[in-house]
Order: structure tokens, then C-alpha cells, then sequence
């Protein structure tokens, strides 16, 4: 991004070529390739466009002169790029994904740093098999686990319920841990629509209603604690359950799983019962992702209960 002073704001402006311009100490790391696949911001993103991202890596890891891919994306939604690519490559060679928190023309901008750090990252041995990664403020994170924590914070990535998984420490790689063995590889295909809702304390079911109404395929509900919802919006979600849709709960709290501990109305464990879906560590954004590649996979909602990736 650029500030653009007819738009009154930053503006994606860059191309890859022009970004390793900037920075030459990034051919002393590595032998680079530009492939420039799009210039949006992060907003402008879709599921269908990662997708058509994950096409054009998957010859790429393939080739054996490649030792890793580095990806720039827009932070808005650089995590949940990160997590579609993570469940339908499950790469043996590093895919790292960065980005900046600050505009190329603040004097403050953070590119530099970061794309320099992903390139090490991507560059390294000890990163083979270790699948989708996220490298932030020096900070390597799995790519399935991060998740942007601040609006403006330069160090915003974090992983939800993890720690990072190691360092760049001036021109070392360092790993702490080494991420748990992949979940088994999903087919690049989505079906929806998947509608997220909220249920805060006292919301009732009428959105619930409107997406059913909707012809939605999906619903992701991020509810309270381990995973509860208001007593008011059990009967929407009952409909829902009773016309076949998969239903998902999630947690608006920042760290834990939903689980089934509470047996009042409403409680994870009466939902369970009545056929819906406990999404664990996910948050509610990739669920929703989740539960959109189940379906394209052509899973049945009698199926996704069996479904461990959920």
C-alpha cells in the first residue's frame, strides 16, 4: 500500500518487483521469482480467489528447484488466506504469509522487516514440513492457528491458543516446537452460502430465520462461554437443525474450545443433542471456512458430525 493523495488514503500500489526493489538485501537470502497474482487489498479477498491462489502455488511446490513460497497479502484477511491454503495444500515445503501493518510511505512502514524475515523463513531448511506458515515481528506462527489481534498494532499476529513456533533472530531461524501433523487434505472445493450470526446476550433468532429463508447451506454461530447461546434463539436454531442445516457453535472468548459442559437449554450439551456441531479451538471466520469445504467435499450434514476436522 501507498498513500494516494486523490483518494485521501493508502491504496494498493506496489507490485512484487517494485517491493524487492526496495528492499535488495533480499537477494543475499534467497535466488527469487516474482509471480504477481493479484494487487487487491485485503477486504477484496473472497474463499473462490484463494482457491485460485492455491492453483497457482500447488506446481510451484511441486517444482524441485523451489525450496518455498512467500506470499504478501493485505492483514485483514491474510489469516484466513492462510488457513483455506493450510487445509487444501498441507505443502512439504514452506508457504509463508506476511504483510505490513504500515503503509510503504510512512516512514514507519514495516514490510521491510517482515518480508525479509518471511524470506528466511521460506529459505530454511528446518521449515520443510511444516506447512502453511505466518511471520510477523519475527515471530514464525502456524498459519492455521494465527490470527490478527490488533487494528494497528505492528506486532497484531498472534496465534489464538498457541504460542509462535520460533524466531528470526537477526539471520537466524530458530524453531521452538514443531506444529502437529496436518489434518487430512480437503479438496479445493467450497459450497455455501455459510452465514456467520452473532449471538450476543438476549439476541433472538430472527437472523437465523432470514438466513434460513436465504437458502443458506451452513450456519456458524458464535455464541457465549464454551459454547452457549441466549435461551431466546434456541427455537430458531432448532428449525434450523430440523430442516437438515449443519449448525456450528463457536465462542466469542479469545482463547479456549467450545465444549459440552452446561446441560441447561441453550447449553452446548443440549445442542450436541439435538445435532449440532462443536467447533472446538476454530473461531467463528474459520469455521465458517471449515464447514464451506465439508460441504464442497460433498459431506452431508448426517456426515459432519463424524467430521473430526471440525
Amino acid at each position: 500500500m501507498r498513500h494516494d493523495a486523490a483518494a485521501g488514503g493508502a491504496i494498493p500500489a506496489l507490485s512484487g518487483a517494485e517491493l524487492l526493489q526496495q528492499i535488495p538485501a533480499l537477494a543475499g537470502i534467497a535466488d527469487l521469482a516474482v509471480a504477481d497474482f493479484d494487487r487487491v487489498p485485503g477486504p477484496h479477498m473472497t474463499p473462490e480467489r484463494v482457491l485460485e491462489l492455491a492453483r497457482l502455488i500447488h506446481p510451484l511446490l511441486a517444482d524441485p528447484s523451489i525450496a518455498g513460497v512467500v506470499l504478501t497479502h493485505g492483514t485483514d484477511t491474510l489469516e484466513e488466506t492462510a488457513y483455506l491454503l493450510d487445509r487444501i495444500l498441507a505443502p512439504s515445503k514452506p508457504v509463508v504469509l506476511t504483510g505490513a501493518m504500515r503503509p510503504n510511505s510512512d516512514p514507519t512502514w514495516d514490510g521491510s522487516a517482515n518480508l525479509t524475515a518471511a524470506v528466511r523463513v521460506a529459505a530454511a531448511p528446518q521449515t520443510r514440513d511444516c506447512g502453511v506458515l505466518v511471520v510477523f515481528h519475527n515471530e514464525i506462527l502456524i498459519g492455521r492457528d494465527a490470527t490478527k489481534r490488533h487494528t494497528e498494532d505492528p506486532t497484531t499476529f498472534g496465534s489464538r491458543d498457541g504460542g509462535r513456533l520460533g524466531l528470526v533472530e537477526r539471520e537466524v531461524v530458530r524453531l521452538d516446537a514443531h506444529p502437529s501433523p496436518p489434518r487430512p487434505v480437503l479438496a479445493p472445493r467450497l459450497a455455501g452460502p455459510v452465514e456467520i450470526i452473532t449471538l450476543p446476550m438476549g439476541a433472538d433468532g430472527r437472523l437465523i430465520d432470514l438466513a434460513l429463508s436465504a437458502g443458506v447451506r451452513g450456519l456458524v454461530l458464535q455464541g457465549l462461554g464454551c459454547g452457549n447461546i441466549p435461551i431466546t434463539a434456541v427455537p430458531a436454531v432448532e428449525r434450523a437443525l430440523a430442516q437438515g442445516i449443519p449448525v456450528v457453535i463457536t465462542t466469542r472468548c479469545w482463547e479456549g474450545p467450545t465444549l459440552d459442559t452446561y446441560a441447561y437449554r441453550g447449553a452446548a450439551r443440549t445442542l450436541v443433542a439435538q445435532g449440532a456441531l462443536l467447533a472446538g479451538h476454530l473461531p467463528a471466520h474459520k469455521a465458517r471456512l471449515e464447514l464451506m469445504l465439508l460441504l464442497g467435499n460433498g459431506l452431508d450434514p448426517a456426515r459432519l458430525a463424524s467430521e473430526s476436522a471440525v
